[in-house]
């Protein structure tokens, strides 16, 4: 608020008349309360006469070394300058200005000794004085402040009116190509329908998208059968986020009630490229990420992040395998082109990453003849058991340390990445950054930092288990040479994905593990693979006894320092959570050294890989982990109850960041730059992806 400085004011002026006003009344009364008035009267006098002296010094002493500074002559250009100048002094009050000033600022009014802060509101002196210039806004009109010390006690600011220019930028901004592209999700599930059924369902998504264009001031098209685009201006975009993308959830209204299938979208955005074409390119890549993390989201791409909205459902099963027989059409001739076959999977891989690899290996080997390793560090491997059930059955030689592997590999050398798509989480890096040619085949949620460069990216975020997916590919690559204990390495991998066949299961899960049990895959030596020691049993046991429950959510803490069994038992413990009554979704945390492990769970109702997205980690809809690094438990927990006390866990919202974030001084292990945006941070959890899937 303005103020004076150093000026009479008219409490002092009524305050002595005052005075002056009660010693005279007081004169026939009381002498010496006329004397004691009187005095108060002349000291406020002197106070006064004081202050008029020292305000007028202050301001002769300012303008004076500024006039030195500048030159007499110089004063006087500049107080006939179109533009508003003001000289300040040391208490950053106004001790001159020009006319223009005096007009465009103040009204035509004298405003020597107003604080300068009420003129430049947002900023200050030292700001502006120590850049090249600031951006301030007075009244209606925007203007340019740049300034200049002239000395100790005087400091010079020039206010450049550029509203029209700043405007014209604005709208140039405001103005610039957003382009969504959108997809039908599950187009294919209505085409089992009456042809009434599907019309009604396809003109009514439409209309639905079409009037949330419409609502949004969008250019509308679409592509073809499933696929539509919608051109936006970027002013729009934040009453688009703000809105939450309810598009969404108006589609999945348009379902018929004898349908249970309810249709779904994804929608990928570009914004903030050079030019059209740039931001088609954008949105494109954002549907499919939005698609890879299983629809019914939407994601906004710009030049460095991403941001992800929705993501409720689960992923909708294709039954069509044509896709998949492609797809092994094309990996048969890249591995027939190639000297040697690695495979790899995930850091602490599990019996999933292991099974499949098992699976491919059989194939590969005895089926196309060709030499082929699956590269695993064994003393972190969680899947111990497997592997010691292939050495006794004499296939012991198809497993290889990553120090061998690396020795082996060549131009023509091809590695089968499984079970995960980050290069992030890979058993060992250095073997994907020699090895000139690769293939992906994982069915977790896409994340933005993924292989990019994979000859062959087989990714279905609907799949049980990468051993489903590698299950349905050697069935066209060849499976004459699958032994049942193979057979049975691939339906473990799908059961520990499926919790016993609970979650994440369709039509084509069943054929796959039907498959396997006619190849001679025995459901006792798979379970086999399963069994866990007394000690892991009482420490899970634990586990579940002492967990609290919060609503609808269960979270269970262990202080104990993490050996390398508890992965397996937190995940187990985080299931059996589930079983309890009104618990939807479980929580274990864990202590690693100095971090913090998490290990959730859900039945599908609440997506636990938005949740741990908060806390940098991620995962599946229904599994998912974090760790946080640096943290005490007490802190971890502190943060995992603010989300899920506070926040909507069904919606994926911008870390962002895109996403408050947890409030604790602790340090996330990040999975994507996101309403940050920010850079992904260390990628050694064994959380978000991958371990997430020990049980």
């Amino acid at each position: 608020m303005k103020r004076k400085i150093w000026t009479v004011t008219p409490f002092f002026i009524v305050y002595t008349v005052a005075v002056f006003a009660m010693a005279v009344f007081s004169f026939r009364w009381n002498l010496y309360v006329f004397g004691i008035e009187m005095i108060i009267a002349v000291m406020s006098i002197v106070i006064v006469a004081y202050g008029i002296s020292r305000f007028n010094h202050h301001i002769y002493s300012t303008v004076k070394a500024t006039a030195e500074k500048l030159g007499s002559d110089s004063l006087e250009y500049l107080n006939q300058f179109s533009i508003p100048i003001v000289v300040i002094g040391s208490f950053d009050d106004v001790v001159w200005c020009n006319e223009s000033f005096k007009k465009v600022m103040c009204n035509n009014r004298n405003c020597e000794g107003d604080l300068i802060n009420h003129y430049i509101p947002n900023t200050s002196v030292d700001n502006i004085l120590n850049s090249d210039g600031s951006d301030v806004m007075y009244g209606e009109r925007r203007y340019t402040v740049v300034g200049c010390r002239i000395s100790e006690k005087s400091r010079v600011l020039y206010f450049v009116d550029d509203t029209y220019y700043k405007e014209t930028t604005d709208e140039y901004m405001n103005s610039r190509p957003v382009v969504a592209t959108i997809e039908f999700d599950n187009v294919d599930e209505f085409e089992k329908d009456d042809d009434q059924q599907q019309s009604y369902i396809i003109v009514n998504v439409e209309k639905v998208i079409q009037k949330w264009a419409a609502k949004f001031n969008g250019l509308y098209k679409k592509l073809y059968n499933s696929r539509y685009m919608v051109i936006f201006e970027e002013r729009v975009i934040d009453s688009l986020t703000e809105d939450n993308f309810s598009v969404l959830e108006e589609v999945k209204n348009v379902a018929i009630e004898d349908n249970l299938c309810k249709p779904t979208i994804s929608v990928g955005i570009g914004r903030c490229a050079t030019g059209f074409k740039q931001c088609e390119y954008w949105s494109r890549n954002a549907l499919d990420m939005a698609l890879g993390r299983g629809g019914d989201q939407a994601a906004i791409k710009t030049k460095d992040q991403y941001r992800f909205y929705g993501g409720i459902s689960q992923g909708f099963e294709k039954i069509d395998k044509v896709r998949t027989r492609v797809i092994a059409s094309s990996l048969v001739q890249h591995i027939k082109a190639s000297d040697h076959i690695l495979i790899m999977g995930h850091h602490n891989s599990d019996l999933d990453c292991i099974g499949t690899g098992v699976g491919l290996w059989s194939s590969i080997t005895k089926d196309m003849k060709k030499p082929a390793h699956i590269v695993v560090k064994k003393d972190r491997t969680v899947a111990g058991s497997l592997i010691s059930l292939m050495e006794e059955t004499g296939n012991g030689n198809m497993f290889m340390e990553p120090v061998e592997a690396l020795m082996t590999i060549t131009e023509k050398t091809l590695l089968i990445v499984v079970d995960t798509h980050s290069p992030d989480f890979l058993e060992d890096a250095r073997v994907y950054e020699k090895a000139a040619r690769v293939v992906v085949i994982d069915h977790h949620r896409m994340m933005v930092n993924h292989i990019s460069n994979a000859l062959v990216f087989f990714h279905e975020p609907y799949a049980s288990s990468a051993a489903e997916m590698a299950t349905e590919l050697i069935q066209y690559m060849g499976d004459k040479g699958l032994t049942k204990y193979e057979a049975a390495a691939l339906l473990a991998g799908i059961t520990l994905d499926t919790k016993n066949f609970v979650l994440k299961t369709g039509v084509r899960t069943f054929e796959a593990a039907a498959y396997l049990r006619q190849k001679g895959a025995d459901t006792v030596s798979v379970k086999r693979l399963f069994a866990n020691s007394l000690d892991n049993y009482k420490a899970k046991f634990k586990l579940v006894s002492g967990a609290e429950i919060f609503g609808k959510y269960a979270l269970a803490c262990s202080d104990d320092d993490c050996d390398s069994d508890m992965r397996v038992t937190a995940a187990q413990a985080a299931d059996d959570l589930l079983s309890i009554n009104n618990v939807v979704a479980s929580f274990v945390m864990y202590k690693q050294g100095s971090n913090v492990n998490i290990s959730a769970r859900s039945l599908g109702d609440v997506n636990v890989q938005v949740i741990m997205e908060k806390l940098g980690g991620g995962g599946h809809h229904s599994m998912a982990g974090a760790q946080l690094k640096n943290v005490t438990m007490e802190q971890a927990r502190a943060s995992l109850l603010s989300i899920i006390e506070n926040d909507e866990p069904q919606e994926s919202g911008p870390d962002e960041s895109e996403m408050g974030e947890p409030q604790f001084n602790g340090e996330y292990t990040h999975e994507e730059d996101i309403e940050d945006t920010s850079q992904p941070a260390n990628a050694d959890t064994e959380a978000k992806e991958n371990a997430v899937d020990n049980t």
